[in-house]
């Protein structure tokens, strides 16, 4: 019985941040997949596959931190963009990775077939945590102004309009949001 009222309570909680997601998606869907099939140049299985790549990371980023969706319709065009360049990065390493015409000492294979190592991967993950464990100390306006920056990748003339202040200062406020998380990430170090 103990299980389930705790499962119970924590689909609340999963609830509300796949309600965001599910909202904002049928409300951008139709703009998200044109724009899906333009990347994918009119391959609609393309399209489909970047629809549902987008979904996931999405939600998956949502559920995580939901208190960072400051726009969650934008926030989905951004990680469509994203996987899309991804595809295309993963596409290219593996053409380097092919390709007989290529060269041993050519500069292009080596950037296209560098992949990371396991303790790598561990520390770019333990990296990430850190940085998020630093946002979720930051005040309402500081996660604020980090959802637009760094989430919506919102230019700066936009921020300092929605912030109602000058450029300079959207940027000054920036550049001393990026200390504090950089000094925060710091002072946590490396998961236990």
């Amino acid at each position: 019985m103990e299980s389930k009222d705790r499962r119970g309570r924590g689909d609340e909680g999963v609830s509300a941040q796949d309600r965001m997601f599910v909202e904002s998606w049928k409300r951008v869907r139709p703009e998200l997949s044109r724009r899906a099939r333009r990347l994918a140049d009119g391959h609609v299985d393309r399209a489909e596959d970047l629809l549902s790549a987008t979904a996931m990371k999405a939600m998956l980023f949502m559920r995580r931190s939901p208190e960072l969706m400051t726009d969650p319709d934008g926030f989905l065009f951004v990680v469509l963009r994203h996987v899309f360049l991804d595809n295309i990065r993963r596409q290219q390493r593996e053409r380097g990775v092919f390709d007989d015409n290529v060269e041993a000492d050519d500069d292009r294979m080596a950037s296209n077939t560098a992949v990371l190592s396991q303790s790598q991967r561990i520390e770019l993950e333990e990296q990430l945590e850190s940085v998020v464990r630093a946002v979720r100390k930051l005040s309402r306006d500081q996660k604020q102004l980090f959802g637009m920056r760094f989430v919506q990748e919102l230019p700066y003339p936009t921020i300092a309009r929605r912030l109602n202040i000058n450029q300079a200062l959207a940027r000054k406020r920036v550049q001393l949001l990026r200390a504090r998380l950089r000094r925060s990430s710091d002072d946590a170090g490396p998961l236990p």
